[in-house]
């Protein structure tokens, strides 16, 4: 069984002015009808329009349903031997009828498979050729008398109003078929950038207090007489928090990495101490930074002096400069170290790009290089507003 799965209120909301369109049609209808019998064919017509407007929920149902209601309304007709009364044109269907048998096709053609929109669409003209064929007799002697109209302009007029129908359908299917497109194209760019971000939360994050880790413990191998598992210890307990908050960000949706306080400048301090770096800090903030902000910043940061930690030997300065100036907040992280040749853990390659990512998100400013005559330079441009 075939089911779009739309609930009543959407499909309320979706089929409405088809609704109200039949309705209207259907009760001018009536005050055409002139005898007692005439009203027989309200039943039928009425649920001829309700098959039509929950039609979306089932296709091909609604189809095979509409057409043996028509069936039967021309049949029946054709025994009381009353004529469908019109105000337009003489037929053996009437207009509410012919509209509800359009909507359905255009409904089948738009939602259902190929061949299931060809069998239900066969279905329908085969009832509405059912309705002329049996309702004709009673309706030429009454309003043609002895003239029988042009078959070939009716078989036309029938004609046009199948392609407009179908059309309807074929439209509204590729419609439908753009709109999923866009949709499948949105997810998966949403998914990606899920995964860069959480990507960049790992290696912000946790890569930070991984590498202290390993810092820390190849300076014991180096200096047994120095006692590094109170700092090896700290930076799990830290990396360990940081996991923790990683894994309520992907649950909750709250942010992880360093938390931003009410000071940017005691938060780039605390890092700066976490490292063990010889580390300068040079401040001149003229504008306040907005919490947001400054949790990157504070990630910029982290990212660089890990950096250097990974990266550079023999280090014996490193300046961290933060300015603002006409709405742009302005970070300088520059070391003297000499390139180590083999990073400390490993690289995975990605702490120059994820800061590029970052910052370009924010619509500012990246650049990273070699100072000479040795050492390396940070720097970014972040709008603050």
């Amino acid at each position: 069984m075939e089911s779009t799965d739309l609930n009543w209120r959407l499909l309320a909301k979706r089929q409405w002015p088809l609704a109200l369109s039949l309705t209207v049609i259907a009760l001018l209808e009536t005050q055409a009808i002139e005898t007692g019998l005439g009203w027989w064919q309200v039943p039928g017509v009425l649920v001829i329009c309700v098959i039509a407007v929950l039609a979306p929920r089932r296709p091909f149902d609604a189809a095979l349903a509409l057409a043996f209601a028509i069936a039967c309304v021309a049949v029946y007709m054709r025994f009381l031997g009353v004529p469908i009364k019109l105000h337009i044109f003489a037929s053996g269907a009437s207009i509410a009828m012919t509209g509800a048998a359009m909507a359905t096709i255009a409904t089948l053609v738009r939602v259902s498979s190929r061949v299931r929109s060809v069998v239900g669409t066969l279905l329908v003209i085969a009832a509405m050729v059912v309705a002329e064929v049996l309702g004709w007799p009673v309706v030429a002697p009454v309003e043609y008398g002895e003239w029988s109209p042009d078959t070939f302009n009716f078989s036309v007029a029938a004609f046009v109003l199948l392609v407009l129908s179908v059309g309807t359908g074929l439209y509204f299917r590729a419609r439908d078929a753009e709109r999923a497109s866009q949709l499948a194209a949105s997810v998966a760019a949403a998914q990606n950038a899920e995964r860069m971000a959480l990507a960049r939360e790992l290696h912000d994050v946790v890569a930070h207090y991984v590498t202290a880790i390993v810092v820390h413990a190849q300076a014991g191998q180096l200096n047994r007489e120095v006692d590094v598992l109170p700092s090896i210890a700290a930076s799990g307990t830290e990396a360990l928090t940081a996991m923790r908050r990683l894994v309520g960000t992907m649950r909750d949706g709250e942010s992880a990495g360093p938390a931003a306080s009410s000071s940017l400048m005691n938060d780039v301090s605390s890092l700066a101490s976490e490292s063990e770096l010889p580390v300068r800090l040079s401040y001149d903030l003229k504008d306040a930074v907005p919490q947001e902000l400054a949790r990157s910043v504070l990630r910029l940061v982290q990212e660089s002096l890990t950096n250097i930690q990974k990266h550079a030997s023999a280090v014996s300065s490193v300046d961290v400069s933060l300015s603002s100036s006409d709405g742009v907040l302005f970070l300088r992280v520059e070391d003297d170290g000499v390139a180590s040749g083999v990073p400390v853990g490993g690289s995975g390659g990605y702490g120059i790009v994820g800061m590029r990512e970052r910052v370009e998100l924010l619509g500012g400013k990246f650049s990273a290089g070699r100072r000479e005559p040795t050492g390396w330079t940070v720097r970014a441009e972040l709008p603050i507003s």
